[in-house]
């Protein structure tokens, strides 16, 4: 009876450390792609994945994007897209950024550009709004897509959703932090 129990007990104890091992989505700045096993890959020579994003692309700076660079694109991308997000905001997650129709030859966004057509924000504005959070430690979820369709026919974030839920190929995610001093 005892060794039955000591079995039981080690059966449970691995489970459990297998259940740990599972990677958390958005955990790093590569998420698989929806199709074909592809993977896209973010990153900023701004800020690391899970680093604070620097004063300068704030409220408190400049209040200018930062560069972003992808690579790893699925073959038949036919165009990008891009929305910051803060889902720390205490009314709800708030959308700092949105950008659709960036050129499928593209592998970057530079500091302090319009990459493609801009859709309103939560400032109620079409351009980047920083990281401007009322108080503590916010995260900011930069997500980038890649498309099967050249241009989105969306003029708000709700539409903007819908088509990226429809014509997603791959999804890369980079999270910067921001806090004010």
């Amino acid at each position: 009876m005892h060794f039955i129990a000591v079995l039981l007990i080690t059966f449970i104890f691995l489970i459990g450390c297998a259940a740990n091992t599972e990677k958390q989505p958005y955990a790093n700045q590569e998420i698989v792609a929806k199709e074909g096993g592809n993977t896209m890959k973010l990153i900023s020579n701004a800020f690391n994945n899970g680093d604070f994003i620097p004063k300068k692309y704030t409220c408190q700076g400049s209040n200018i994007n930062p560069q972003l660079t992808w690579s790893d694109i699925p073959k038949n991308t036919k165009s990008f897209a891009l929305i910051i997000d803060d889902p720390d905001a205490p009314a709800g997650t708030w959308t700092h950024w949105i950008v659709k129709d960036i050129p499928s030859d593209k592998t970057e966004i530079k500091e302090n550009s319009i990459p493609g057509k801009e859709i309103v924000n939560l400032f109620n504005k079409e351009h980047y709004g920083g990281p401007c959070p009322p108080s503590g430690i916010h995260r900011y979820f930069f997500k980038f897509y890649a498309l099967d369709i050249e241009i989105i026919n969306a003029n708000n974030k709700a539409e903007f959703d819908k088509e990226i839920a429809k014509h997603k190929l791959a999804e890369a995610v980079l999270i910067g932090k921001y806090a004010k001093t």
